[in-house]
């Protein structure tokens, strides 16, 4: 036997509010509207989504491979006591050459800027005496508005302009230092030469050879020259000759 359908309070309710609208509005109902209006539900509320789903994932199933690291080494197969002196190995040989790079920057560091014997000591010192020099700043300007930079590069997109310098070792065992930059001030520009040497049986210092600026159109100044120093020392201490009768002896 067949059970009557029962609909919904709500359906009920709707549908005598809109038949006694029609009524009054005196428009028919269609069919159409009384069969959705009955078989109209309410939407149950949608569950929230719980991060603690007993659901098993996919990845869940698939045992995860982990090396036996904790373990001691005793209980170990050969395969992995063989991998594990590999991986230790290489790690180790990670942390040498980290270490190795790292010294090879410091001393690099060191043995170009910040020693007393670097190209960049030296020049900083050399550019300080000039900048002190009255005859220097006589023929490029004012000491505060010097500048030095090294070699004019003819690519115009290249603005760093490196110092030159070299350092040679001659068949005795003596070191050739040269430096050669530029300095520019208000009054004009001037090319700076310096040679030093340092031999080996004396000192770890470096001793000026020659030290000259040339300036166009002006007679080449020197701040050092070895050279002539020691020849003028010699002829100093030459004794005079000898005077009897007034016709020198020697």
């Amino acid at each position: 036997m067949l059970k009557p359908r029962t609909y919904p309070a709500t359906a009920i309710t709707m549908l005598r509010s809109t038949t006694t609208t029609t009524m009054l509005n005196s428009k028919p109902i269609l069919p159409t509207t009384i069969a959705l209006l009955l078989l109209r539900r309410p939407i149950p509320p949608r569950r929230p989504y719980s991060s603690s789903s007993t659901r098993p994932s996919a990845t869940s199933s698939t045992p995860s491979h982990t090396y036996p690291h904790h373990l001691p080494w005793s209980s170990l197969t050969p395969f992995e006591k063989f991998g594990r002196a590999l991986n230790q190995s290489m790690n180790f040989s990670l942390i040498l050459i980290g270490l190795t790079l790292t010294s090879g920057v410091f001393y690099l560091l060191y043995t170009e800027v910040f020693s007393s014997d670097s190209k960049t000591s030296h020049f900083n010192s050399a550019f300080n005496r000039i900048k002190s020099d009255p005859r220097c700043t006589e023929l490029l300007g004012d000491g505060r508005k010097l500048k030095a930079f090294g070699e004019e590069s003819p690519n115009s997109w290249r603005k760093a302009r490196p110092i030159a310098s070299t350092v040679t070792k001659d068949n005795k065992g003596v070191e050739h230092l040269r430096i050669e930059f530029n300095v520019q001030g208000p009054k004009g520009i001037g090319r700076i030469n310096i040679h030093m040497t340092r031999s080996p049986g004396h000192g770890h210092e470096f001793e000026y050879q020659t030290f000259f600026v040339d300036v166009k159109g002006q007679k080449r100044l020197w701040l050092e020259n070895k050279a002539a120093a020691a020849a003028l020392r010699q002829q100093s201490r030459k004794p005079e000759a000898f005077k009897l009768f007034g016709v020198k002896w020697s």
